[in-house]
């Protein structure tokens, strides 16, 4: 009888650590050609200019400064959180796994959920409001606890 493979995803908005578990007592296996991570930059670090100038129609000659509609870091973390939803898919459709759990902040999580497809989000067996990217193995499996058995 083939195994269920189920996958679990640590994630924030700069890094992705996949790991797999092939049923109890089968421990967790990092899938490290899978690993995503970009650099963690701040919005000075992403914007080099100064937001722009636009006239003011209501006082001619004035100028006033034009904000910016959409926070730099928060985008190029949804975009990264994308791919990462992209990634699944793929896998997904591979057959790679058949079960999911994800644990990422509640704010990567939020971002995350919209933008999974209908056919990742069936394979969804747990969701986990918690940043556990930094976290050892070890210390992993005893968050998955009552999860999963490692």
């Amino acid at each position: 009888m083939k195994p269920t493979i189920t996958w679990i995803v640590l994630a924030d908005g700069d890094q992705a650590k996949l790991f797999e578990n092939e049923g109890p007592g089968k421990g967790l296996h990092a899938l490290k050609d899978l690993m995503l991570e970009q650099e963690p930059l701040a919005a000075q670090d992403i914007m080099s200019d100064r937001p722009g100038r636009a006239s003011n129609p209501s006082s001619p000659g004035s100028r006033a400064a034009v904000g910016y509609k959409t926070d730099p870091v928060d985008l190029r973390e949804r975009r990264f959180l994308e791919r990462l939803a992209d990634m699944l898919e793929t896998k997904r459709n591979e057959g790679a796994f058949q079960r999911l759990v994800i644990a990422a902040p509640p704010t990567a999580l939020g971002e995350l959920r919209p933008v999974l497809s209908n056919g990742v989000r069936e394979t969804i067996l747990a969701e986990m409001p918690k940043d556990l990217t930094n976290v050892p193995i070890p210390k992993i499996v005893e968050h998955l606890d009552g999860v999963l058995a490692v």
